[in-house]
């Protein structure tokens, strides 16, 4: 397997990741991305290269940044994207959510006193 093949699988392992935590299906993917499900289907299977506004389309469809699908590094549009949604949520849930990443926090980087 060459380079070029590799990557297009990672991409592909990371749109199908991103699906699978919202409960889509290929299909439903497909739709909200105005594509059809047999090119999500290549796409994730790496099988075959996207042309960029193919990619774009999958990535706004999954609510990611294309940087997030091609390098699976989290960019300042990711965190916009996470922002718009909070920015969705009541006060209530906002401070809920806060006290989760408050304790995810916590537990992936101690207390705080390094």
């Amino acid at each position: 397997m060459d380079e070029n093949e590799k990557w297009l699988q990672i991409v592909g392992q990371r749109i199908t990741a991103r699906r699978k935590k919202l409960g889509w299906t290929q299909e439903e993917l497909a739709e909200k991305g105005n594509l059809t499900p047999q090119f999500v289907s290549y796409a994730e299977s790496g099988k075959r290269a996207m042309r960029p506004e193919n990619l774009l389309k999958i990535s706004s469809a999954l609510g990611v940044s294309a940087d997030y699908l091609l390098t699976g590094e989290i960019i300042d549009k990711d965190l916009l994207l996470l922002s718009d949604k909070m920015q969705k949520l009541s006060p209530a849930q906002l401070r809920i959510v806060e006290s989760i990443v408050d304790e995810c926090h916590t537990l992936f980087h101690g207390d705080g006193a390094s």
